[in-house]
């Protein structure tokens, strides 16, 4: 993304809402997987990788952009030796600035890999029909009140609109991101500053990071290997921290990563993490965005914070190659090759050294038990290569320049 892309001073806060209507949760869609817009209030290219990403149905459940949806048959799914999974949606994590209410969503389709239930047979007709369902009004109330109960508990009392001037909504998601937001603070994850409740609305004021997000950068310029081991650098330290609190991320990617104007390399996008513990030391949630998604989650196999690392081997595939491995085939043919083919490499090896290829070997490794942690990773010769954030500023100057059709400087 392009840096002070809009003529206005840019603020130094920014406001995500997120409906919490009765029908759900609220998280909205503009109706194309194009030209939405992040946590950063651009808009993002066309060529956004985010534009298929699946999880578990969470409660109360969220909309479902038709984009969004798989499309294909039972046979077209993977072969699974695990129970069909429930319903996996989840909109974009590009987040319109509209509010769509559930209430005239219509039903939704079956999940992927998995056919319409078959009609239950017919009564005899002398049987009496079932009594009508009373009570479904009131429960659909309750559940919405003891919904908004729940987030009255995480956030500050008061309107922001008494306190606020100039302020813009840039996005909205899912509920879950405040907690992780509040809780978790790092010099590499995107700061929260606050959250209200507003009528039906959830209102988070956020860092606002100008620099957009990665990826603008892997798809409109090259990378050298000092970038590429600056921005590797920055986002380990934050999947440390992380995982060091049980915290698996579950969605790392180029457009989970932005960039302040200064190069500062900060992750985002918590809507789909997750918490371990002794207690619950695995995971087996379909969750991530297919191209990126490791083996072992596709497999519904249990997993740990490993997959953040495997995700982001695949994250280094895009700022060499320009994208990640199997973009130009369907999700769900992705998820195949992903799953059963040995491990990706780069298109473009006779341009990266040695270090770097191995660097992205101890991440992109089948088996789980041998992938290399997160801390483990930081002491890779490969990132001695790193530089200062300033080292970034240069792409985003070039990538800000060729959108305004001005000469780039080498």
């Amino acid at each position: 993304m392009a840096i002070n892309r809009f003529p206005q001073q840019s603020p130094s806060t920014a406001t995500a809402h997120m409906s919490i209507s009765s029908g759900g949760s609220g998280t909205s869609a503009s109706g194309t997987t194009t030209g939405t817009t992040t946590s950063t209030g651009q808009p993002s290219p066309a060529q956004s990788s985010g534009g298929n990403t699946i999880m578990q149905a969470q409660f109360p459940p969220q909309p479902i952009p038709k984009q969004q949806q798989f499309h294909g048959n039972a046979n077209s799914m993977p072969p699974s030796h695990h129970p069909p999974p429930p319903p996996l949606v989840k909109p974009s994590p590009h987040f319109a600035p509209v509010t769509d209410h559930n209430q005239n969503q219509k039903p939704h389709p079956p999940p992927p890999g998995q056919l319409p239930p078959k009609p239950s047979p017919q009564p005899p007709t002398h049987a009496h029909p079932p009594p009508p369902q009373q009570q479904q009004p009131e429960q659909h109330r309750l559940t919405h009140e003891q919904f908004r109960a729940a987030l009255q508990m995480v956030v500050s009392p008061g309107d922001p609109r008494e306190n606020l001037e100039n302020f813009i909504k840039i996005g909205e998601g899912s509920t879950g991101i405040v907690v992780i937001m509040r809780d978790y603070h790092h010099p590499n994850i995107v700061e929260m500053y606050d959250s209200f409740l507003v009528e039906d609305e959830l209102w988070v004021v956020m860092e606002y990071l100008e620099g957009g997000a990665l990826t603008d950068i892997v798809t409109h310029a090259r990378m050298d290997e000092e970038q590429i081991a600056t921005v590797c650098k920055q986002c380990l330290k934050a999947l440390a921290y992380l995982h060091s609190q049980g915290v698996i991320h579950r969605d790392i990617k180029s457009d989970s990563i932005l960039l302040a104007a200064d190069g500062r390399v900060k992750l985002s996008d918590f809507g789909f993490c997750a918490q371990v513990s002794q207690e619950l030391p695995k995971r087996k949630s379909l969750v991530g965005t297919p191209y990126w998604m490791s083996p072992e989650v596709i497999s519904r196999l249990p997993y740990g914070t490993e997959v953040d690392i495997w995700s982001l081997g695949i994250m280094v595939i895009e700022m060499v190659d320009g994208e990640p491995p199997f973009f130009n085939e369907p999700p769900l043919q992705a998820m195949r090759r992903i799953r059963d083919m040995p491990p990706p490499k780069l298109k473009n090896t006779h341009k990266v050294s040695t270090r770097l290829i191995g660097f992205l070997e101890r991440m992109l490794v089948r088996d789980p038990t041998q992938r290399a942690t997160a801390a483990e990773l930081l002491q890779h010769p490969f990132l001695r290569e790193a530089g200062p954030p300033s080292v970034l500023v240069p792409l985003m100057q070039n990538l800000n320049r060729s959108m305004m059709g001005m000469p780039n400087h080498q």
